[in-house]
């Protein structure tokens, strides 16, 4: 297939920590066939970390250093690299940072502009370091709060995908205090909003979404806590109903979540970054992956960390990535074939 008539999707995939198992699972994911027939990925990072990592995971890929994305083959044998030359050769995997750091938010900053001027149709993530990334003075709680920043958007939410589980955040990486307070019926009803766009865009029509509650038992009609349902949920839920959309709740979470993983719903809204998050990961951590929903680009990510006590050792697991990547090909503008 010619460059010309070429209509896989580009993703740009960031290396994420240098120190992490970022390089090591961005070498594996590309050595395999399949990740070249669905798109063409294009990594943001360095190329001399990724020939680093190379040699410890094995697999004969070369890397080719580029400086922008037109001298890229987009072959298999042949990782091409937008290479910001941050990371000095032999620098230390399983260790703490500020390198590290500085190259993981660049790297997001020169994907975001990748896309942003049509270069690139999606961006995948590989993880980071929060601890480094603040340690290099960019004060964000994750990928997520970054992406937003860079691309000025006043509002995304955190999608979280794992085998028969979907599940979409109303606030995350705030303290639980913090979370109750913040929740209240807009916010609530932009998040679902947020999911039933996504999944209709993927191909769900009718999608069935529930709700849960923040209280135990969703608060069993004011037994438990102070009305939070009532006043923060359920007009929410009614305004969405009210639209023809399919949405229930609030719900317990113990029992939704499990509902969830049977098929009764299609996805699940969480109240708070535990409540979502805990029963994704006992779902399927190597496979789970993160979707940043409402940004004007489309990012999807591993679900897992930097795993500095892994790093360096080539047994990082890249299942998550691999499923990261198709996420981001199933979400991604579809390119057309050039005019003859």
């Amino acid at each position: 297939m010619s460059a010309q008539q070429d209509t896989r999707p580009i993703v740009a995939i960031t290396m994420g920590d240098a120190s992490g198992i970022g390089p090591e699972i961005i070498m594996k994911a590309l050595a395999h066939e399949a990740t070249y027939a669905a798109c063409r990925p294009l990594v943001v990072g360095d190329a001399t970390r990724l020939r680093e990592a190379g040699a410890i995971v094995g697999g004969g890929l070369e890397v080719n250093a580029l400086e922008t994305p037109a001298g890229a083959k987009y072959q298999r044998g042949t990782v091409d690299c937008i290479d910001l030359k941050l990371i000095p050769a032999g620098h230390p995997f399983g260790q703490l940072s500020t390198i590290s750091g500085e190259g993981a938010y660049r790297y997001i900053e020169r994907a975001t502009r990748l896309v942003e001027a049509g270069e690139a149709d999606a961006i995948c993530t590989a993880p980071l370091s929060k601890e480094a990334l603040h340690a290099a003075g960019h004060k964000y709680p994750g990928h997520t709060e970054l992406l937003a920043h860079l691309t000025g958007t006043p509002e995304v939410s955190m999608m979280l995908v794992a085998p028969k589980l979907r599940v979409i955040h109303v606030t995350t990486h705030i303290g639980l205090m913090d979370a109750i307070r913040k929740i209240e019926p807009g916010l609530v009803e932009r998040v679902i909003a947020r999911g039933h766009a996504t999944l209709v865009k993927s191909g769900i029509a009718d999608p069935r979404i529930g709700v849960c509650g923040i209280n135990p038992h969703a608060g069993e009609n004011g037994l438990f806590g102070q009305g939070e349902e009532e006043q923060k949920i359920i007009p929410a839920v009614e305004k969405c109903v009210a639209k023809g959309w399919k949405v229930t709740g609030p719900l317990p979470a113990d029992t939704l979540f499990f509902r969830a993983a049977r098929g009764d719903f299609d996805l699940v809204v969480a109240m708070y970054h535990d409540q979502g998050h805990g029963p994704v990961k006992v779902m399927g951590l190597e496979a789970g992956v993160n979707i940043t929903v409402g940004l004007p680009v489309i990012r999807t990510s591993v679900d897992h960390g930097t795993a500095f006590d892994i790093a360096g050792k080539g047994i990082a697991d890249d299942g998550s990535l691999l499923e990261a990547l198709r996420q981001a090909v199933d979400l991604a503008p579809k390119r057309r074939l050039a005019a003859a």
